[in-house]
């Protein structure tokens, strides 16, 4: 199970997290890929709740992701 999420700072509005979304939001149903940032759809669910480390972990493996999703298809975004 993940920690929470870092509290917002004290009297300020809550800190930005950093997100690979690129609001292409089509899911491919051969790798259940996010055809636009190349999540998961559990991780895409969760992703505000994940700790800053492991959305660092997952953003690292994204480029490495695209290779599972058959280039004909990332065609029609490109």
């Amino acid at each position: 199970m993940s920690a929470p999420p870092d509290p917002p700072p004290a009297g300020g509005p809550p800190r930005a997290i950093a997100t690979p979304c690129i609001k292409v939001c089509v899911v491919d149903g051969e790798s259940g890929l996010c055809m636009g940032c190349y999540r998961q759809l559990s991780e895409v669910a969760g992703w505000a709740r994940l700790t800053d480390d492991e959305r660092a972990r997952i953003m690292a493996e994204l480029p490495t992701r695209r290779s599972r999703i058959r280039p004909e298809k990332l065609a029609m975004f490109s």
